[in-house]
């Protein structure tokens, strides 16, 4: 643990909020309530049937802007698969067709167990629908040169608003959502569950480590100086999601993203059981092997050839196609597995 202005909070599990029309939260914040009632789909951007989620496109009734509703279907929690879950007298089966010793069927249950998880973007901004919309994926091999040269002044000009992180680390918004806090300015971090994580199901477990120090981007921006932070993150942040939800460090997976969603230094954590988008090759760095690779050379991430994926819709996609280094794929092109 911390010691000295390196202070830590462990806080109660999150809990469900309501939040009043018109008026703030606790911390001050203005929130404006959204009821999917009121929302008008106008457009569906991706429909993923593998991991059983959709975003859809609209706005909401009397309120200009446009809107993003991402709905995904929950994990089965275990404690549910019980008399008073599934296998309750409130389940219902409509049958599709019986064969022998086989059935198949339609199983509606109690609606306390039926919930879908919801996520809402408002106002949504462009980049919001780009990086939402299902596209053609691509991978770069970005070198040194090509991130000074062209990823660099790029999400210096593009990147996403951070006000929404800084609400946190400030204590401005989701405090009660806090799993762990260091308040160390230059190795402390917060630890929150993740926007795609319910913070409940053991089974999709999901937090955030989101470091309090600024001006580090991404992997690119750490060297020798950083590794007290990251030993740290990975240290207490262990020791916090055992203590909480008594899940060993042996059975987590911790990474970074290249390219993250926003550019401010954060690390994953998920459950190995877990299946978690980006965690693939391509798309993630475990924080071990960073810290690994910074050990044997402390400059490591600033000379090294990352890959990272990109989409067609994503502005950065079109600085690496005018610069020739990839190519949109044409409608009309079949692709032929050999």
């Amino acid at each position: 643990m911390s010691d000295g202005n390196c202070q830590s909070d462990v806080n109660e599990p999150p809990c469900a909020k309501k939040i009043k029309i018109d008026e703030k939260n606790d911390n001050g914040v203005a929130e404006p309530v959204l009821e999917l009632k009121d929302f008008i789909p106008s457009k569906i951007l991706n429909n993923n049937t593998n991991r059983k989620t959709v975003c859809v496109q609209g706005n909401f009734k009397d309120k200009s802007g446009v809107a993003l509703v991402i709905l995904e279907k929950n994990a089965f929690k275990e404690d549910e698969l019980d008399s008073k879950g599934y296998f309750s007298v409130e389940s219902d089966l409509k049958t599709f067709f019986q064969n022998d010793i086989y059935g198949n069927f339609e199983c509606f249950p109690k609606s306390s167990i039926n919930g879908v998880k919801t996520t809402i973007i408002y106002p949504a901004t462009e980049k919001h629908i780009a990086k939402f919309s299902q596209q053609e994926v691509h991978i770069i091999q970005e070198t040194s040169d090509c991130y000074n040269k062209l990823t660099l002044p790029h999400i210096e000009k593009e990147q996403f608003n951070l006000q929404w992180v800084y609400n946190i680390l400030e204590g401005r918004s989701e405090q009660d959502r806090v799993v762990y806090d260091n308040k160390c300015e230059k190795e402390g971090f917060v630890l929150v569950p993740d926007l795609k994580w319910d913070g409940l199901t053991k089974e999709t477990l999901y937090l955030l480590a989101i470091v309090r120090q600024r001006g580090i981007k991404s992997l690119r921006d750490l060297d020798g100086s950083h590794l007290p932070l990251l030993k740290r993150v990975r240290d207490e942040g262990k020791k916090a999601i055992f203590e909480k939800y008594k899940v060993p460090g042996s059975q987590l997976r911790i990474y970074f993203h290249y390219q993250p969603s926003f550019y401010h230094l954060h690390i994953h954590f998920t459950y190995l059981r877990h299946e978690a988008p980006g965690i693939y090759a391509e798309k993630s760095h475990l924080l071990d092997t960073v810290i690994n690779n910074i050990e044997m050379m402390t400059d490591y991430y600033k000379k090294a050839t990352l890959p990272f994926t990109i989409r067609e819709m994503d502005t950065l996609f079109n600085v690496y196609e005018t610069n020739g280094y990839v190519q949109k794929i044409k409608p009309d092109i079949k692709l032929i597995d050999k």
